[in-house]
């Protein structure tokens, strides 16, 4: 599925159209980044109180805070459990937190929660896209090519180079 680019509705390979199910929010109004790579999968940059509040408005069950808590301007936790969402939070600083144990423990996270809604969140989506790729690639048996292209739907982009490097390595 290809999300339109007024982030309303999906396209499928024979071109069916079919509306994100939002509550009538457009995220991408609120979000920044935003990247839609599926229907239950949200990917943005970092939250404050109101975007906390819109993607609860918006039907997100999950928000998955992928940044350490000194990058954090609020208490994010406790916003999120207060607007009826589940939260999780593994800290990715940089580069160098991109391990095979915390793309484990990752996968967890999305393997509890599957079906759920869910807003991945960094600081600009960067490592979220570097984690959905390394997933991809080292945990689910993916092709370097779709790995990278799973990333990079997720908002892989500084980060390419690291992520690419760490795929050639078998795990």
């Amino acid at each position: 599925m290809i999300l339109n680019t007024n982030a309303q509705s999906f396209t499928d390979e024979d071109d069916n159209q079919y509306p994100v199910a939002d509550n009538g929010m457009n995220l991408s109004e609120v979000l920044e980044p935003y990247f839609r790579p599926d229907e239950q999968t949200i990917v943005c940059g970092a939250l404050d109180e109101s975007k906390v509040k819109a993607l609860a408005a918006a039907g997100v069950e999950l928000v998955i805070n992928l940044q350490p808590d000194d990058e954090l301007s609020f208490d994010e936790s406790e916003a999120v459990t207060r607007a009826g969402m589940h939260y999780e939070q593994l800290p990715i600083s940089s580069a160098k937190d991109l391990k095979q144990l915390n793309i484990l423990a990752f996968d967890n996270i999305l393997r509890q929660y599957h079906g759920k809604k869910t807003a991945l969140h960094c600081g600009s989506g960067n490592r979220a896209g570097a984690a959905i790729a390394l997933r991809a690639g080292w945990l689910r048996g993916r092709k370097m090519d779709t790995a990278m292209e799973r990333g990079r739907s997720h908002g892989l982009a500084g980060l390419e180079q690291e992520v690419h490097n760490r795929l050639l390595v078998p795990r």
